[in-house]
């Protein structure tokens, strides 16, 4: 289908085309955020597409937060939503927490950016090594996902003195780390020695490892659900392939937790009972602040010794007061058995999403149907509900349009990750919201 076809009637209005139907809501969307379209205008000058962060980025404009409480937003507009999205996963505890804010405040009253070593990394270190200590030795901060992947891969490199590193199509390991399963045109990617391969295929990955130069393997990154990539769960048998394959080859397995770890206390690693040799963790583990880190097995951390003058590795902000503060208060709220609550909620809400659609939309839950299908797919707290089918972008842009108006907030490619805001009293109105698209555009799903 193209865009000048007709799609069947929707609610008895005529045969709108997809792209009027798109272009009718953004015309709603224009009308009912006029100050973010202002503030939109007003920044392009100063920033390229008045954006400094992608993939913020919707057509025709993003909406501007103007403030946030618990586990809700209010625009510059006065629109309020349920947050459904929490900041892509490092908001995990909401927008208010007092305890976060008392620890923020303490340590503010004591001063920042001293210049030196604070109280509060020690305290970090001590926490985190523990959580991760399935895989984590000892750790390194730093201030992003990205930067905690590009430091573990250097040490890899350097720890092994080869060159090769295996990644895989639709993995998100940062913003100079992105692995499309179409080559872009442009692309900020580290020039490192990649070989990429497709996810959750040993077959396809042993063949191409196997043209590899004899003893050139560095190093194997994956996420153990490729979230970025649309919440696709890697299974034992892959990633265990992966833990052997290192072994065999000398190299260095890194397990990205960035998103993940908030899956398991520890990591998606300890349910699944397998230890990589490094660990990227960031995002909620820094109490909702600017953190990455990373960790593993201690002769490969050694390298980052200063003692040892090996590995030359700072950032003015890797311990910064407010991350470190904040980071301590929010694990300590954080425990085992709240984070198993909380994936736990995010499992039911996703199991009556699919019970939803099942419901709703029967003929489309078959795997071999041809058309367009809404599905529900994800581990605990992290999740998309994402259409696939043809022209699946702009049927996901209507998707998104249709839940801000109803009040939801999501990603545009359809993820969620929930807060410990969230509570199951949230769950029907993302539910409701869910069935009203079905109810108007059930047509296009036969």
């Amino acid at each position: 289908m193209v865009e000048s076809e007709l799609i069947p009637a929707v609610n008895g209005v005529g045969s709108p085309t997809l792209k009027a139907l798109l272009e009718e809501s953004y015309d709603r969307y224009v009308m009912n955020n006029a100050k973010s379209f202002e503030l939109f205008q007003s920044g392009v000058n100063d920033m390229p597409g008045a954006n400094t962060r992608s993939v913020l980025h919707v057509h025709p404009f993003p909406i501007t937060i103007a403030r946030g409480k618990g586990a809700n937003l209010v625009d510059v507009d006065d629109h309020e939503y349920i947050d459904f999205l929490g900041e892509f996963s490092a908001g995990i505890y909401g927008h208010s927490s007092p305890v976060i804010r008392r620890a923020i405040t303490d340590a503010l009253d004591k001063g920042w950016s001293f210049g030196g070593k604070n109280e509060y990394e020690t305290q970090l270190a001590k926490i985190l090594v523990e959580m991760f200590k399935y895989s984590m030795d000892s750790i390194r901060f730093c201030n992003s996902g990205t930067e905690a992947n590009l430091m573990a891969l250097g040490a890899a490199v350097n720890f092994t003195r080869k060159d090769k590193i295996l990644a895989f199509f639709n993995g998100y390991h940062g913003s100079t780390l992105m692995f499309f399963e179409r080559e872009p045109k442009y692309s900020l990617n580290s020039h490192k020695d990649f070989v990429i391969a497709p996810y959750n295929d040993i077959a396809e990955t042993e063949a191409m490892v196997s043209n590899l130069p004899k003893d050139s393997l560095a190093a194997i990154i994956v996420e153990p659900m490729q979230v970025s990539g649309g919440c696709l769960p890697g299974t034992r048998r892959f990633l265990q392939y992966l833990r052997d394959l290192a072994d065999k080859q000398k190299a260095v397995l890194i397990f990205d937790e960035v998103m993940t770890s908030r899956l398991h206390y520890g990591g998606l690693q300890v349910s699944l009972g397998i230890k990589p040799d490094m660990t990227t963790i960031g995002k909620w583990l820094g109490g909702g602040m600017s953190f990455g880190a990373f960790g593993g097995r201690r002769e490969i951390m050694q390298l980052f010794d200063p003692r040892q003058n090996k590995l030359h590795h700072s950032g003015t902000f890797n311990n910064n007061v407010i991350t470190m503060a904040a980071g301590v208060a929010g694990c300590t709220m954080m425990d085992a058995v709240s984070l198993n609550n909380l994936n736990a909620r995010g499992d039911r809400l996703r199991q009556e999403i699919s019970r939803l659609i099942e419901r709703r939309l029967p003929g489309t839950t078959k795997p071999d149907h041809k058309g367009l299908r809404l599905i529900a797919r994800g581990l605990g707290s992290l999740f998309v509900v994402v259409i696939v089918g043809p022209e699946r972008e702009q049927w996901q842009a209507l998707l998104y349009h249709h839940l801000l108006e109803q009040g939801i907030y999501i990603a545009a490619r359809g993820f969620l990750a929930l807060t410990i805001e969230i509570t199951d009293q949230h769950f029907e109105p993302l539910l409701k919201a869910i069935e009203s698209f079905i109810d108007k555009y059930e047509a296009i799903f036969a």
